[in-house]
């Protein structure tokens, strides 16, 4: 069947998947046909690995917003054996953006936190597409503490485009509530594993971004401002020739942030990106989930939150230029 969405540099992988399924609903194959098929399913595959393998910032950041990539939801139905949802921020409502609940892996009791976007109209309004409000960050701290008083490990799955841009939310304290998340986060007791699995933009991912282990999908973005915002501030403008420019700039897709040390894992997805196999990439990610839960809770809690802090002191670098400043002066 084809795909309802189909990228620009996936419609030569489709067509030749639907020459594919054009032979092998032949009824009676001759041997000759049977070799073409066996040829094609090889070039497929071949097809898909060339163009994955050598995908743009910009073709990136379309894959981690494709519309059937798998989303909080799906990896929740896929991965947890038992799910109870968590509902409300004790103070103004409860915002669909934010999923909260506890849930149970193998053997491993968790607090799971996604952001989901929504399927259809409906869902995506009601989630608003995946931006949260300051009582989504409120609802999803406010479940984290229950975490730690009672010893729960935390897992978030990060998708947001960024944290809702609304009068509204700004009236709430978004800016507010996002950085006693990140203060809250940071000594939270017990271990916390985040990963991104679609976009992870600003502020919106980074209010469930403090952790212990950070990992990110292989076809997944984390970045400090959508490329769409950062054309408008360069270049006054988001055209696609901008955003691709931003996309490359930012530096925002996997190999770079795991040799900044923004992340601590690249997760591989499936031939043909997540949304062609969201079982697949769920397992991938079970694995590394139970993997590191095993390793963190292994530490003592001084020691997870010593390696926490210092984890997030080492991002980044810079130059102390003040002795250069000095000596320039004095000459």
């Amino acid at each position: 069947m084809k795909p309802q969405f189909v990228l620009p540099f996936e419609k030569s992988i489709v067509d030749l998947e639907e020459h594919l399924a054009k032979l092998e609903r032949e009824p009676n194959p001759t041997p000759a046909t049977l070799d073409l098929i066996r040829n094609t399913r090889v070039e497929v595959a071949k097809l898909k690995r060339e163009t994955y393998e050598n995908l743009d910032a910009w073709q990136t950041v379309q894959v981690a917003r494709h519309q059937e990539r798998p989303q909080a939801w799906d990896y929740i139905d896929l991965i947890c054996d038992e799910f109870v949802e968590l509902h409300g921020d004790r103070s103004f409502g409860d915002d669909r953006a934010i999923i909260t609940g506890f849930a149970k892996l193998d053997d491993q009791k968790v607090l799971l936190i996604g952001q989901h976007k929504g399927r259809n109209l409906k869902e995506r309004n009601e989630c608003y597409y995946g931006c949260a409000h300051p009582e989504g960050y409120r609802k999803a701290l406010l479940k984290m503490q229950l975490a730690a008083k009672f010893g729960l490990p935390i897992v978030c799955l990060i998708d947001t485009p960024g944290a809702y841009p609304g009068i509204g939310a700004e009236e709430r304290g978004q800016a507010y509530t996002i950085a006693v998340n990140l203060r809250e986060m940071s000594r939270l007791p017990v271990p916390i594993i985040c990963v991104v699995i679609g976009e992870g933009g600003s502020g919106g991912a980074l209010g469930l971004g403090i952790g212990d282990h950070i990992a990110m999908l292989q076809f997944s973005y984390y970045s400090v401002i959508s490329p769409e915002g950062c054309a408008g501030i360069l270049w006054k403008g988001a055209s696609p020739a901008n955003c691709e420019r931003a996309a490359i700039a930012l530096k925002f897709t996997g190999p770079d942030l795991l040799r900044f040390g923004v992340v601590d894992e690249v997760l591989p997805e499936p031939l043909g990106a997540a949304h062609r196999d969201h079982r697949a990439m769920a397992g991938v990610l079970k694995s590394m989930i139970v993997r590191n839960l095993k390793s963190l809770s292994a530490l003592k809690v001084d020691d997870l939150l010593a390696r926490r802090y210092e984890k997030f002191r080492r991002i980044g670098a810079f130059e102390d230029l003040t002795a250069t400043s000095s000596a320039e002066a004095a000459v």
